[in-house]
């Protein structure tokens, strides 16, 4: 008795879950991603054998490059309370759309009084604009004020103690990083983080 021959179907495979999948983790990492932040000046990191990630929140981060210093800190709603309370310490009002575009800036080097000149400038007048850096001499210790302040906002708001690193140039000479070093330490912040960039080990 002959056998019957089954007709011989071409193979399909349904793409459509495979390309929904793809695209909802890809818009997943595109919303979750955290934009790499310029630095005003460049910085050179020192090199480091070990790797310990940089906290996403809850942290400032004071960066010393060419003599100057910078400041930025996490959250939107520490620096919209960072930003009133530096005002009211200096006697300098700021308006609603000063207080959003504060909330949205990385990182900054200016001294309070020039801070709404440079809020009022657009992206390409900011990354072309040369920061005189924050003061932090004896007459005008601004920078002592911004950590202050910022960790007084971070324990009103999260009741977190603020976490602080600093991110300095390996070519930067030793008493500029020793002044940000005092000023923690004038607040009785000993614990602080430095930050570098993972290299191999020497052999």
């Amino acid at each position: 008795m002959p056998r019957v021959k089954v007709a011989r179907k071409s193979t399909a495979i349904d793409m459509t879950a495979m390309c929904d999948v793809a695209f909802l983790l890809l818009t997943f990492f595109i919303l979750t991603a955290k934009p790499r932040v310029e630095d005003p000046v460049p910085v050179d990191v020192p090199g480091s054998i070990k790797e310990i990630p940089i906290p996403d929140d809850n942290l400032a981060i004071i960066t010393v490059g060419q003599n100057k210093a910078f400041f930025s800190v996490e959250g939107n709603d520490v620096r919209r309370s960072l930003l009133q309370q530096m005002g009211e310490l200096y006697g300098v009002q700021f308006t609603p759309e000063e207080y959003a575009k504060f909330e949205v800036l990385p990182i900054f080097g200016v001294p309070v009084r020039s801070l709404k000149q440079f809020l009022a400038m657009d992206a390409d007048q900011k990354k072309n604009y040369e920061q005189p850096g924050i003061p932090r001499d004896s007459v005008s210790n601004e920078l002592f004020n911004w950590i202050r302040e910022s960790r007084k906002a971070a324990k009103a708001l999260h009741n977190q103690e603020l976490r602080v690193s600093i991110k300095g140039d390996s070519k930067e000479e030793y008493p500029v990083i020793k002044e940000v070093i005092d000023i923690l330490q004038d607040q009785e912040v000993n614990k602080f983080s430095l930050i570098t960039t993972l290299r191999g080990a020497s052999k």
